[in-house]
């Protein structure tokens, strides 16, 4: 709980500093969302008198801590082209996004942990090679790219799949799944050569240069068991690291990925209120972006006190 409660504590600032970095950053971009509202025909009083009516006027100090004053209470302000709650509007797409992002994690961990261990078990043999060429494929080619080419063979070419669009889960869970299926794998693919890559390595390692694996082996203990029971138990530390950091790029590539197969989730979102210049919904957006990250490093921080008992310990 004390190490719960210093997390939190810690994110705090962190929250507060990535929202006041946003909202300078989106203040220095040229354009007016209220021209852009109104059109290239609005005459200045019109531009002027809908700036007025947008809060633009306000000066940019004062912008900034009315938004955190109404986001410490849960509101996220009102979407400036809209004209709706940002925080009903995040309601809706967080389903779609929380999927795609969940989807693209399991399948990334799941086949990139079975796939290591195959590899670690016998390195340098053709299962190995393939793989480490599989993974050093993958990590070359963007995941935007590998969105494309998926969508030109499994959607275009043999239409095993719909190119875009997505199907809620209450209309059937087989073709809530064709729909995000495509989507998931452009995410997960990249991730999945990363994490077998890193993992075979720390694997081959532990097996090949610790005095803990040559004691496990001379009691007889079979080489499955020494793989599984010792070796990947303490390789499960650096792959959680790399998992808790990589968070952020998979949150990150759902902006392009769901822009690409025309998904209404919150990074499709936030592109849209990048062109319309309507910067609250960017600005929530990425505070929630940022929030995920930080809950997804307590929840890293919690599992390594969960595998160390060391750890939870040196925390209280």
């Amino acid at each position: 709980m004390r190490l719960i409660v210093r997390r939190l504590l810690a994110a705090i600032p962190i929250i507060i500093g990535v929202s006041l970095l946003t909202f300078i950053v989106l203040s220095l971009i040229p354009g007016n969302a209220a021209q852009l509202l109104l059109g290239p025909e609005a005459t200045p009083e019109q531009v002027e008198a809908m700036t007025r009516q947008m809060g633009l006027d306000q000066p940019p100090v004062q912008r900034y801590l009315d938004w955190l004053g109404g986001a410490l209470t849960g509101d996220l302000g009102t979407s400036l082209v809209s004209q709706q709650p940002v925080t009903s509007e995040l309601g809706v797409r967080l389903g779609v996004t929380g999927e795609l992002v969940g989807l693209a994690f399991l399948m990334s961990l799941g086949f990139a942990i079975p796939v290591a261990l195959l590899a670690a078990y016998r390195p340098n043999r053709l299962f190995d090679r393939v793989s480490m060429l599989v993974s050093i494929t993958g990590l070359a080619v963007a995941n935007y790219v590998i969105a494309l080419l998926l969508v030109l063979v499994f959607a275009v070419q043999f239409t095993f799949f719909p190119a875009i669009g997505y199907v809620p889960l209450s209309q059937g869970l087989g073709e809530n799944l064709r729909s995000m299926l495509l989507p998931a794998v452009s995410i997960a693919f990249p991730l999945f050569c990363f994490y077998t890559r890193f993992l075979r390595g720390d694997l081959v390692d532990q097996l090949q240069g610790e005095d803990y694996i040559t004691t496990a082996r001379a009691k007889g203990i079979g080489p499955w068991q020494v793989l599984l029971r010792h070796a990947f138990r303490n390789s499960s530390f650096g792959l959680l690291t790399v998992v808790g950091l990589n968070l952020g790029t998979l949150i990150g590539a759902t902006v392009i990925i769901e822009q690409i197969f025309a998904l209404p989730g919150i990074g499709q979102l936030m592109l849209q209120a990048i062109n319309t210049r309507d910067f609250v919904v960017v600005q929530a957006c990425v505070v929630v972006f940022a929030v995920v990250a930080v809950l997804a490093n307590l929840v890293t921080d919690l599992l390594y006190a969960v595998l160390d008992p060391r750890i939870r310990y040196g925390n209280r």
